[in-house]
């Protein structure tokens, strides 16, 4: 008998005459209009359906119904029932039905709706769960129970789902729309799975045999073990599987089978927990493994206080966030033992070693909380492999390598968070200095040699007053690291026509000036097949940054293309020349310090991840009562970020007093080098040769 809880009088009576009701009753309804006046009596006054409340809807449905039934299925989705002919006459409803009270008058629809679909609830219980023979596939081969329904408290509407696999037949429908779409309501299609009680004799398990005893044996899982842990057999027909059991607090809750052929299936409808979840009930340690054979040999290894997932692992990580709990379908059997992590401090990850297993040891740590996260790794097999799991170290190495795994385990990475130990492998080759420009590159000048050195990944802010020649010595720069060890650039030359730059670069590389006359008259100009030369020189050795509309570009814009020059071309170096030409447009809450300081932090990450050496020029404020001596960093325009941030910071000074000495005597101010292992503070003194733009060390000046 359907019931329900708030209604008992009302249902009693109105169960009484529920088999002659649904005898009489048939409603008629197209697929896009209802039309229930020619089926009705003329007793029967129109007024019982003059409302929306008491409009009678189409159930849906995803599935095709037997043809056995007495109704057929549009294309639609909806369905119909036969409309009345001659042969048969129209039923009507009971001439009682306007006297009825209104939900009884609804459930009877729904009752006469349900049973037109082959759904018979009258031994249904509302607000619950039912679990029904499936009308559409029969329950398949063993006539299971695989149909869920759902029926509101008050009677008004149901909905349904059948959990077999190979039918998966869902519906919902109710007595008569409200004030909401019906197709609001397809959402509320009962997913809720009564779970199956089991035991080992409903199963039919059995001891081991000898045959599968051996096979265990051979994978180093002793008889003890298995007999602790409860392992049995399942036999069908002539086949054997073994049956791994899941215990909860001494009740059998799931069972896992596996075949000869290493095929794995569970029972159906019951719950999904971990393998072995009563050895770690107030455990401070807890060991999760991948599969009921890596649980089984931790214990070999003295390790009881473990257990295995339930259902493997999955291919990849998944890129969107954790879902709540009850949406978190894939991982449920953690949220059904959550109050076993209570009390563990330590959970230690050893998954498998390939990338599926590597994807769910990040799927628990999101779940369980990387901060008590552990993670293994397993031993080398040979020069390329490793061991797989936790039975493949115990039968190839045995108990007490496995140990030394689990003992040995490791902090599980978290993003942003590290130990000295991850960067061991590093400090090694820095110390053994192996891993290439420990002590910086040469600039090419031996009086910079004590003082700069250019590293991989620094910031070099470079300065001095108009004129000086900050940009000429930055280029003279880049042609002495590409000839001496091959290093390309990104140029972002904001002050330089590109003709004009690729004058001065081809200048500096050839060592002949590009023009015969004027500042090269008294020299051999370069010839056309130096220039040809050149022409794949600069191709090859740089990348322009250019921005080639009338706006500003931002730093952000000038560092994405620099990492696509990196990245596509393999550049070593960077040049922003100079900071005044961006656009520094800036929230009016933030000052320019503040601006200046997010800044450099954006080209320092860049220049760090991409092991980039950056430049950066940056002209000095308007200097008052200025005697010609050199600037400091201090004076740079903007903020005083630019010293603070900078790992270099170079000023670039030009002689103009030919009292004082040689015009073409360039004094490079090394202000600061934050790493003592590649310079040191101090000035050098270089010859500046105006014909080609070259550079040349004092000495080597004097001997040209």
């Amino acid at each position: 008998m359907l019931r329900l809880p708030s209604h008992n009088q009302r249902v009693h009576l109105l169960l009484r005459n529920l088999s002659s009701f649904a005898s009489k009753t048939t409603i008629f309804m197209t697929s896009k209009h209802f039309l229930p006046s020619p089926l009705l009596p003329q007793t029967i006054s129109p007024k019982h359906f003059s409302t929306p409340s008491k409009r009678l809807l189409p159930s849906l449905s995803s599935k095709p119904i037997p043809k056995n039934h007495s109704f057929s299925l549009r294309t639609n989705g909806f369905c119909s029932l036969p409309s009345p002919s001659v042969s048969s006459p129209s039923p009507a409803y009971s001439q009682d039905l306007g006297d009825q009270p209104s939900d009884n008058r609804s459930l009877q629809i729904l009752v006469h709706k349900l049973k037109q679909l082959g759904i018979d609830i009258t031994k249904c219980v509302a607000g619950r769960e039912n679990r029904l023979k499936c009308p559409s596939c029969n329950g398949g081969e063993s006539g299971e129970l695989s149909l869920s329904l759902f029926i509101s408290l008050d009677g008004y509407s149901a909905s349904w789902l059948c959990f077999r696999a190979k039918c998966g037949w869902k519906g919902y429908t109710k007595a008569a729309a409200d004030g909401k779409p019906s197709i609001e309501n397809l959402s509320r299609v009962n997913k809720v799975k009564v779970t199956r009680q089991i035991t080992v004799e409903s199963l039919e398990l059995e001891p081991l045999c000898n045959q599968l005893t051996a096979y265990f044996a051979e994978r180093m899982i002793s008889s003890e073990t298995l007999k602790r842990n409860a392992i049995m057999q399942k036999r069908s027909g002539d086949e054997i599987a073994i049956a791994f059991t899941y215990w909860r607090k001494g009740e059998l809750v799931n069972c896992k089978y596996r075949d000869i052929t290493k095929r794995f299936w569970q029972e159906k409808d019951t719950e999904k927990i971990l393998y072995g979840l009563d050895d770690i009930e107030d455990a401070s340690d807890i060991i999760i493994v991948e599969g009921e054979m890596d649980k089984l040999a931790m214990e070999e290894a003295g390790f009881r206080n473990c257990v295995s997932v339930p259902d493997g692992a999955p291919p990849s990580v998944s890129k969107k966030e954790v879902p709540a709990e009850e949406q978190d379908t894939k991982y449920q059997y953690l949220w059904n033992c959550k109050e076993y992590f209570k009390k563990a401090s330590r959970i230690i990850l050893a998954t498998d070693g390939d990338l599926p297993g590597q994807a769910l040891a990040e799927e628990l740590a999101r779940r369980l909380g990387r901060e008590r996260c552990w993670r293994v790794k397993w031993p080398k097999k040979n020069d390329v492999d490793h061991f797989k799991d936790a039975n493949e170290v115990l039968m190839y190495l045995g108990p007490s390598v496995l140990k030394d795994v689990i003992d040995n385990a490791e902090l599980y990475p978290i993003q942003g968070l590290f130990n000295f130990s991850s960067f061991f492998d590093e400090i090694d080759q820095y110390y053994h200095r192996t891993l290439g420009y420990e002590f910086g590159v040469s600039t090419g000048w031996r009086a910079l040699d004590d003082l700069y050195n250019v590293v991989p990944g620094e910031l070099t802010i470079v300065t001095g007053v108009p004129n000086s020649g900050k940009s000429e010595w930055i280029d003279a720069l880049l042609c002495n690291l590409n000839e001496g060890v091959g290093w390309k650039f990104a140029l972002c030359s904001m002050e330089n026509k590109v003709r004009d730059h690729a004058r001065k670069l081809l200048e500096k590389s050839i060592k002949k000036p590009f023009f015969g006359v004027g500042y090269g008259s008294n020299v051999e100009r370069m010839s056309v097949e130096e220039l040809e030369k050149g022409k794949k020189w600069l191709s090859d050795t740089f990348q322009l940054i250019r921005c080639e509309n009338d706006s500003l570009p931002s730093i952000q814009w000038v560092l994405e293309l620099a990492r696509a020059a990196v990245l596509r071309h393999g550049v070593q170096g960077l040049v922003i020349d100079p900071y005044n030409e961006l656009d520094h447009q800036r929230p009016v809450s933030q000052t320019e310090t503040e601006y200046v300081s997010q800044m450099l932090t954006k080209v320092k990450r860049f220049a760090q991840h991409h092991s980039c050496h950056v430049w950066f020029v940056a002209h000095p404020r308007q200097l008052h009562h200025w005697i010609g001596a050199p600037p400091n960093l201090y004076d740079i325009s903007g903020s005083a970020h630019f010293i603070n941030k900078c790992d270099n910071g170079i000023v670039i000074h030009r002689n103009r007093d030919p009292e004082a000495g040689p015009v073409d005597l360039v004094q490079v101010c090394v202000r600061k080098v934050r790493n003592k292992v590649v310079g040191n503070i101090g000035d050098a003194f270089l010859s500046y040769d105006r014909v080609t733009g070259v550079y040349y060390d004092i000495d080597e000046s004097q001997k040209k």
